[in-house]
């Protein structure tokens, strides 16, 4: 089965979009922000709490950026309309950070702004490499002024040793994923590229390193595997379970997460809205090729 979602999701790019959107429906909460608080709703109901995203990278003007703003302080004023249990969480690059980065700050701050005087948070996602060192100067700026920022780290990446340490230092909250994005070799871990089990002994390291300092830190993974080691190393450690949560996406590994919020663990739910579920949608079977085995045998069956 792990060889056929692998060939799957090689396959992927030849498969009509039709197909791929059919599957998306798990895993996007639909095109508009009404169809995202419907599914925050649910989730928090079930006791899981949300980080909800718009899907959309790269801009190319200054207006779609500001358009981009705007739909975040949308969903912020939705969270607070209908008491959700979510945060945010913000792409620079959508934001303009590879068009102009002065005005890509401006609408961080005030996305920022506006989540705090709702007592909320956001968390800049780490893009690319064109992104990466651009988006640790500008969330280092951001959250000297305001404390309700985090920042996503990719365990993949062979700078994330030094990036960490640092972040630590400042007792920053941050987000640790394997990372997704397709990079040259010189910028990733030993066998990163072929092995994605590779990466969990880096995962781990930087995990644990959070613990030792007290930073918080979002652990975003569906390797089972992954994660019966790092509840090990809680359970080792004395961890103390209000300085960690487990985040999962919308509609992956779904036994799993509620297994870990059974098991009394605090779980949020990566929940991602809008009209770029295409891109999104490969990216994430690329990132778990058991999805592509779920688009593949969709080919052969009825709506």
């Amino acid at each position: 089965m792990r060889m056929f979602n692998t060939v799957a999701a090689l396959a992927i790019p030849f498969i009509p979009r039709a197909l791929v959107r059919k599957i998306s429906r798990r895993y996007i909460a639909g095109a508009s922000l009404d169809d995202a608080i419907e599914r925050v709703q649910i989730l928090n109901a079930s006791g899981f709490s949300a980080t909800l995203d718009v899907l959309g990278e790269t801009v190319s003007s200054a207006d779609e950026a500001d358009a981009m703003a705007g739909e975040y302080m949308k969903v912020l004023d939705a969270i607070q309309a209908h008491s959700l249990n979510a945060e945010i969480s913000i792409k620079p690059s959508a934001l303009g950070l590879l068009v102009d980065e002065a005005e890509c700050e401006r609408r961080v701050r005030d996305i920022l702004e506006a989540a705090g005087a709702d007592k909320n948070f956001a968390c800049i996602d780490m893009e690319d490499v064109r992104c990466t060192q651009r988006e640790i100067e500008l969330f280092a700026r951001v959250e000297a002024d305001h404390a309700n920022v985090g920042l996503a780290l990719q365990a993949y990446l062979k700078r994330t040793y030094e990036d960490i340490e640092y972040l630590l230092r400042k007792k920053c909250t941050m987000r640790i994923c394997k990372g997704i994005y397709v990079e040259d070799q010189v910028h990733l871990v030993e066998r990163a590229r072929n092995d994605r089990a590779a990466i969990n002994a880096h995962f781990i390291n930087h995990v644990s390193r959070c613990f030792k300092t007290g930073a918080f830190v979002g652990i975003a993974t569906h390797d089972a595997g992954l994660i019966d080691e790092l509840i090990s190393l809680v359970r080792r450690e004395c961890v103390d379970r209000t300085k960690f949560e487990f985040q999962m996406l919308l509609g992956v590994c779904e036994p799993l997460r509620d297994k870990l919020l059974a098991m009394g663990f605090n779980v949020r739910i990566y929940v991602p809205y809008g009209k770029d579920w295409y891109g999104y949608s490969t990216r994430r079977i690329k990132e778990n090729p058991s999805i592509a085995g779920h688009v593949i045998k969709a080919m052969f069956t009825r709506e």
